[in-house]
């Protein structure tokens, strides 16, 4: 398979060349997957594939194409080149054009976890383990998914690069039910970790389970224990509106910042690191051939480092940090480094709180001011003079993410491998607690 995909990109590249590109990128990735579903705890859907999928970028002179396909052989590589011509004739110069630059990157070892490879035809084995931790913790039934990815991907650029990179990644996540209640948990990593996949289950089960009585919280501002996946969902976020592209294009909260500005807790860091080999996004180069770096976007409270491709750095003239997609510069993987609170710790603090376990519709309503909303999901637990005393129906967090960010007070000590549906960029992170947080009510 490798010398399939890295054929398949470098032939691209000289067919483009061949018809008079300035730019050529094609990328292409290898996807080798195998899925299994529960529901009411039993085993509904169980399936594997393969998927082969073909990126170009390609320019002349300021126009810029971007083409996306499955592909099978070199066939569908001249399929796709004698349909480009007409396409490129009707594109407008791009303000942002910028020539590739030349590579610099090299894949990244130690991607591959054999156990996973080893596992891809046993995973409703696998689930059967996640679900049995969720009922030996008191669990009614549980529902979820466990997807299991081998990816090979080969990127070859007009300017020489030629990489190939082979990682393999885990994704789970599963909901617990009892009585009327029900929690969350998920895990996402390029590692088989059993023990990790059985807390899925067990934790899943204890929010669930941890009190019945319900109780009612008016509006209002509190103090909130926001868990792993919460955090995942919002600091993808905001590492998302460091991109440069969105702060050019008007859709980010660091376009009021300057580098060293304070913009959260001195206790708070934000990082993206494309060189965490635990986490699925972890890569040795970009899109453009680029190396990619561990770089902070916010350290110890101050505003660090935008995420570049090449054209937003000609833009705003500095340099590339090797976070190039074919469309825009992104985030790898996010991680926050722990603190010193323990979990329970962190609950006892609370005089007069929530402790928020997942959540989802998460949407910005102010992209510059960092105006958003997200509504709770699961368990949301009322927490009283350090304990957890009800279990709450759903509510809104609707706040700023500065206010957010400046207000964390506490990191757990441990951080927590997620990805899952409403955390896509590979997170590494931990439980935080953070002051002043107005709770709302949803309308419907």
């Amino acid at each position: 398979m490798k010398e399939f995909v890295l054929e398949l990109a470098k032939r691209s590249v000289e067919r483009g060349v061949g018809l008079g590109f300035d730019d050529v990128v094609a990328k292409v990735v290898s996807n080798e997957k195998s899925m299994v579903k529960v529901a009411n705890s039993q085993l509904t859907v169980a399936q594997s594939w393969r998927a082969v999928n073909l990126e170009l970028y390609l320019t002349r002179g300021k126009r810029i194409v971007l083409v996306g396909a499955p592909v099978k052989g070199k066939e569908d590589v001249e399929r796709i080149f004698s349909r480009i011509e007409d396409y490129i004739k009707s594109v407008s110069e791009s303000e942002m054009y910028a020539p590739l630059p030349e590579p610099s990157g090299k894949p990244l070892e130690g991607l591959v976890d054999p156990k996973i490879i080893d596992s891809m035809y046993r995973s409703p084995e696998l689930i059967a383990e996640v679900v049995s931790a969720a009922h030996g913790e008191g669990a009614e039934k549980a529902a979820g998914t466990l997807t299991l990815d081998v990816e090979r991907k080969a990127l070859a650029t007009s300017t020489g690069a030629e990489f190939y990179e082979e990682g393999t990644s885990i994704e789970v996540y599963l909901r617990a039910f009892y009585k009327d209640s029900t929690g969350h948990w998920a895990y996402g990593s390029r590692i088989l970790d059993m023990s990790a996949l059985k807390e899925v289950g067990r934790r899943a089960a204890y929010y669930a389970r941890l009190v019945t009585n319900v109780v009612d919280v008016p509006p209002g501002r509190y103090d909130v224990v926001l868990s792993p996946l919460v955090v995942g969902n919002l600091m993808e976020l905001v590492a998302s509106t460091a991109s440069a592209f969105a702060v050019l294009a008007g859709f980010s909260m660091f376009m009021k910042f300057k580098r060293g500005d304070v913009v959260a807790s001195e206790k708070f860091s934000l990082i993206d690191d494309p060189l965490q080999k635990s986490l699925p996004g972890s890569t040795g180069f970009d899109d453009e051939g680029v190396a990619t770096s561990t770089k902070p976007i916010i350290k110890e409270g101050r505003f660090e480092n935008l995420l570049h491709n090449s054209k937003t750095a000609a833009v705003m003239k500095t340099e590339s940090t090797g976070n190039a997609g074919l469309i825009m510069p992104h985030p790898w993987n996010v991680v926050i480094p722990a603190g010193d609170f323990s979990e329970e710790e962190m609950i006892r603090d609370v005089k007069d709180g929530l402790l928020i376990t997942n959540n989802w519709y998460t949407r910005l309503q102010n992209y510059v001011e960092g105006i958003f909303s997200t509504v709770t999901r699961d368990a949301v637990y009322r927490v009283s003079n350090g304990e957890v005393v009800g279990v709450v129906r759903r509510l809104r967090i609707a706040d700023t993410l500065t206010n957010l960010l400046k207000n964390v007070v506490g990191l757990s000590k441990s951080v927590y491998d997620v990805r899952w549906w409403e955390v896509g960029t590979p997170s590494k992170v931990p439980y935080v607690l953070v002051r002043n947080v107005n709770i709302t009510k949803p309308t419907v």
